[in-house]
């Protein structure tokens, strides 16, 4: 078929030399991978199902465990994604009431059920009601100072 004419998609075919054949192992002494088929003579990976750990390093005490260990991670913890008063002002209007879940269905925020904290990062000129988990004494202040207003949400 000349490359000129069209194909179709009933007709389309991998590039030449894109693909090649496996490797056959374990087919006799005539092909070059026959007997041990590939693998060497003994050892752990010449058995079938052989499988080392992640990690696992021939003994040797691995990474994971000569790396000295530092700090503490509470499982308790309270997470909160932050979110700042300028970008608050940016994205709102004068008298536009913020909630969590407007926050989350405009995209502000990503993550659904996190607890919200207001920093003070930057200024605002109109008055905006915003709710949320935590305030900080300056963003509050900010958000105050500028007619709007501030509400915890529980």
């Amino acid at each position: 078929m000349p490359e000129t004419e069209y194909r179709g998609l009933h007709n389309l075919k991998p590039a030449r030399g894109s693909r090649k054949n496996p490797k056959r192992v374990g087919r006799g002494p005539g092909t070059g991978h026959g007997k041990t088929a590939g693998r060497g003579e003994n050892g752990q990976m010449s058995r079938s199902g052989a499988r080392r750990k992640i990690g696992f390093e021939g003994g040797q005490m691995p990474l994971h465990r000569r790396i000295p260990k530092r700090g503490f991670k509470n499982l308790f913890r309270t997470e909160y994604a932050v979110i700042n008063v300028d970008r608050l002002a940016r994205r709102y209007g004068a008298g536009e009431e913020i909630t969590p879940e407007r926050l989350v269905s405009d995209g502000v925020i990503r993550r659904v059920g996190v607890r919200i904290k207001v920093l003070a990062q930057g200024e605002i000129a109109h008055a905006i009601r915003v709710k949320a988990h935590r305030f900080s004494k300056q963003a509050a202040a900010k958000i105050q100072a500028a007619g709007g207003s501030v509400e915890v949400v529980t």
